[in-house]
């Protein structure tokens, strides 16, 4: 008896892998949002080193908006909702956006 061919390995039929697609979360500026809530955001939500969120939030302020961390979709998704929630939460028009990197 000869041995079949009928089963494939996982090898025989592995697909090529992509890397996810990344995309930029960026805070925008805006005239009431004061800068100790911006840091404190970049400090919470993105896990800046104090020093980086207070460069990030002077970027911001100077320039209008600024990358805060680079995610898959669906964690980016999450971040700008969670800028959203604690924003609306504290009063401030803060927000923030995602567009592919």
């Amino acid at each position: 008896m000869g041995v079949s061919n009928e089963y494939k390995t996982d090898t025989d039929s592995q697909e090529e892998l992509k890397e996810p697609e990344l995309y930029k979360v960026i805070l925008l500026n805006d005239d009431y949002t004061s800068m100790d809530f911006v840091v404190e955001i970049l400090v919470t939500i993105f896990h800046h080193p104090i020093e980086k969120a207070i460069n990030t939030m002077l970027k911001i302020h100077r320039e209008g908006e600024g990358v805060c961390g680079v995610y898959t979709y669906e964690i980016a998704e999450t971040k700008v909702e969670q800028v959203r929630k604690k924003a609306r939460e504290n009063e401030y028009p803060l927000r923030a956006r995602m567009e592919k990197a």
